[in-house]
């Protein structure tokens, strides 16, 4: 079999693009969005006659539902491709806003469901942000199922947990290119062993195991397939287009690299109310960065979609 097809047997596959014609080839579980890729997917001529019927059929519409509209749109195509779940984002805006988080995944979840899609089949993805999370524990009581996103650390996943989010999506391609650049000319290129993004995944996963908390992990933002690879078992993993190809056509021989019987023996229990949440946030340079810095570039790109929206 080739590396894909033995991921599989350790690992749910999920896709993670917004280019929904390239997804059916490599017959992933899940597919993930985000504001970056929808932009870049609505900007390639194939995907112009979906923007043009958004734009056509709202425009008597508010900005932010013209938003929500092309969106779920892009959801609505993929999940004809896949089996399982799409991701769909709330706008990064809205990070730091507990309340207007909570009536925005609400509204995505209403326009899937006018469209005939069951709740169980989407996740809304929330920056995993204090407030963030907080929006998570309100709307998983109702029956939505969150996707925390831009999670760089174990204080974040854990305060994920606690607030019983479906589902964390840990960054580890843009952890390891933290540490790169601050490594600077000292870099020296890891084993996926020892990549720092594969040890974060693998530091949660096993919290998560040790405590019996349900909220499933998948890796994401991924840089190449070694760091896939080094997380072979986790509970999904989403992968860009590129790397599931690179994925596909190699045949070397994989095994799972998590499971229980590699747990450390002791793992410490962290506190995770909100003043130990911000403290230990505080306390990481790498993952206080990366939140900001997410969240910064995912709003850009949101801008950005508003005027293709606008024009």
């Amino acid at each position: 079999m080739n590396q894909l097809d033995q991921l599989k047997q350790f690992t749910k596959v999920v896709a993670d693009t917004g280019d929904f014609q390239s997804i059916a080839q490599y017959a992933p579980q899940d597919a993930t969005t985000n504001p970056s890729l929808i932009l870049k997917a609505v900007q390639l001529a194939a995907y112009q006659p979906l923007l043009q019927n958004v734009i056509a059929r709202t425009q008597n519409a508010s900005l932010d539902e013209r938003m929500d509209q092309l969106l779920v749109a892009f959801g609505l195509e993929i999940l004809k491709m896949i089996p399982g779940r799409v991701s769909t984002e709330v706008d990064a805006r809205l990070s730091f806003d507990t309340a207007a988080t909570v009536a925005r995944g609400k509204k995505l979840i209403a326009l899937y469901e006018q469209a005939g899609i069951s709740r169980d089949r989407i996740l809304i993805k929330i920056a995993s942000t204090w407030e963030g999370i907080r929006a998570a524990h309100i709307l998983q009581s109702e029956g939505i199922h969150c996707n925390m996103t831009l999670l760089f650390s174990l204080s974040q996943a854990i305060a994920c947990a606690q607030a019983g989010a479906q589902l964390i999506s840990p960054f580890v391609g843009r952890i390891y290119d933290w540490y790169k650049k601050s490594a600077s000319t000292a870099w020296i290129e890891p084993t996926a062993h020892e990549d720092p993004g594969v040890k974060s995944v693998k530091q949660i996963y096993f919290y998560y195991k040790h405590f019996g908390y349900q909220t499933e992990i998948m890796g994401a933002s991924f840089r190449n397939t070694q760091q896939i690879i080094g997380l072979a078992g986790c509970d999904l993993l989403t992968i860009s287009p590129d790397l599931l190809a690179q994925l596909q056509k190699s045949d070397t021989k994989i095994d799972t690299q998590l499971n229980t019987s590699h747990m450390p023996r002791e793992i410490k229990a962290l506190p995770c109310d909100e003043i130990a949440f911000r403290t230990q946030m505080n306390d990481d340079a790498m993952a206080t960065e990366k939140l900001a810095e997410g969240i910064r570039l995912f709003c850009i790109d949101a801008v950005k979609l508003e005027k293709l929206l606008q024009a």
